[in-house]
C-alpha cells in the first residue's frame, strides 16, 4: 500500500519529539512534574514510538483512539497516517502541552476528560466522538494505539472489547505483568477473568518486552508492547457477552474455590444447586473443578449453558406466575357469580 511505502519519509518535528531532555526542559519551563498518581511514564525511545505506530498498520481509513496523549508526540506521528486521531488526556497540564503540539493537525481531536465513566464502562463522551468519526465514512475502522497509563490499562482494553465498535487492532504499551495475564493459559497463577475475556474474542500477542529505561520517569516494573486483533467467529460463539463478562468477574473473585459452590452461590436466586450439578456433569466437569483449570472454550460453553438454563428457568417462573394470576382471577369471577346468585 502507498501509505506503507511513505512511512519512512514521515517523522516528528523537533517540537514533537518526546525525548527525555525535551520533556525535562518542557516541564521545568512550565513548573510542573510528572504525576505518579496518574501513571505518567512517558515513552522517550523514539524508535519504540515508531515501532508501535508501524505495528498499528495505520492507513487513510483508520480512526485512532489514543488514551494518554502525554505531550502529543505520538499523536502527531499517527495523525500523519490515519484519517482521524481521537486523543484523550485527563491531566489538564498535559492537555495544555499537547494542544500546542497538535494545533496544526486538523484531523486530531484532543479531549480533556477521563476516558472511563466507571471501571466497567468507557466514557460515553469519548465513545460518541469516536462513533461520529467512524460514521463519516462506511469504510472506516477503529484502532487503539496508546502508551496506556498503567492504572487504567485493564479497563480501557477490556471495555473496548465489550463494545460493539468495529475495532480492528490494538497496539498498546502496558505493564509486563498485565501482558502476561492477558496471554496466560489454564493452570497458571496469572490465568483469570481477563485472560479468558480477551482470548475468547481476540488474538493476543506480546510483541516486545521493554525495560524501565525507555521511559521518563522510569517505572519500577517492566513493560510490554501488546497486539490484539479481533476473532469475530469466536466472539459470535458467546451467546450473551454481558452475561459472560459478569460470569467471569464473579467466578474468578473466588478462583480457588470449587466451581460448584461458587456458581451455586452466584445464581442461588435463579436456580437450585442440583441444576448447577447437572450442567457441570452434562459438560463433563467434575464437581470439584476450579475455574482456573478450565480452558477458554470450556468457559464459553459453560457460560452459554448456564445462560440458557437460567433463561429457561426465568421463562418457566414467569409462565407459572401468569397461570397462577389467571387462575386467581377466574376463581374471583366464579366467586362473584355465586355471590350474585
Amino acid at each position: 500500500m502507498k501509505f506503507e511505502q511513505n512511512r519512512t519519509d514521515r517523522g516528528m518535528k523537533d517540537s514533537e519529539r518526546q525525548t527525555r531532555r525535551h520533556l525535562m526542559e518542557l516541564f521545568e519551563q512550565h513548573g510542573f512534574n510528572p504525576r505518579g498518581d496518574l501513571g505518567q511514564n512517558f515513552l522517550i525511545d523514539l524508535n519504540l514510538v515508531e515501532y508501535i505506530v508501524n505495528r498499528a498498520h495505520l492507513g487513510p481509513n483508520d480512526v485512532v483512539l489514543e488514551v494518554g496523549a502525554g505531550t502529543g508526540g505520538m499523536t502527531t506521528f499517527m495523525a500523519q497516517q490515519a484519517a482521524e486521531v481521537v486523543s484523550v488526556e485527563f491531566d489538564t497540564n498535559m492537555h495544555m502541552l499537547a494542544s500546542t503540539v497538535v494545533e496544526s493537525y486538523e484531523n486530531v481531536t484532543l479531549l480533556c476528560c477521563d476516558a472511563l465513566r466507571t471501571k466497567n464502562q468507557i466514557s460515553p463522551d469519548v465513545l460518541q466522538i469516536v462513533e461520529e468519526k467512524l460514521d463519516e465514512d462506511p469504510d472506516r475502522g477503529l484502532k487503539l494505539v496508546s502508551n496506556l497509563p498503567y492504572n487504567i490499562a485493564t479497563p480501557i482494553i477490556s471495555n473496548l472489547v465489550a463494545t460493539d465498535l468495529p475495532w480492528e487492532r490494538m497496539v498498546v504499551t502496558i505493564q509486563l505483568e498485565l501482558g502476561q495475564r492477558m496471554t496466560s493459559r489454564p493452570g497458571r497463577s496469572t490465568y483469570g477473568a481477563l485472560s479468558i475475556w480477551l482470548q475468547s474474542q481476540c488474538r493476543v500477542k506480546l510483541l516486545k518486552r521493554v525495560g524501565p529505561k525507555v521511559f521518563w520517569p522510569r517505572p519500577k516494573v517492566e513493560s510490554a508492547i501488546m497486539l490484539l486483533t479481533p476473532l469475530r467467529s469466536a466472539r459470535d460463539k458467546i451467546d450473551d457477552r454481558p452475561f459472560f463478562q459478569d460470569y467471569l468477574r464473579r467466578l474468578f473473585s473466588l478462583r480457588r474455590k470449587m466451581m460448584r459452590g461458587v456458581l451455586g452461590s452466584m445464581y442461588r436466586k435463579q436456580c437450585e444447586k442440583s441444576q448447577i450439578d447437572e450442567v457441570l456433569a452434562e459438560l463433563g466437569h467434575e464437581p470439584t473443578v476450579r475455574a482456573e483449570a478450565l480452558s477458554v472454550k470450556a468457559h464459553v460453553k459453560l457460560a452459554n449453558r448456564l445462560h440458557q438454563m437460567l433463561s429457561e428457568s426465568t421463562t418457566a417462573k414467569s409462565t407459572t406466575t401468569e397461570e397462577a394470576k389467571a387462575e386467581s382471577e377466574t376463581n374471583e369471577e366464579h366467586s362473584d357469580e355465586r355471590t350474585g346468585d
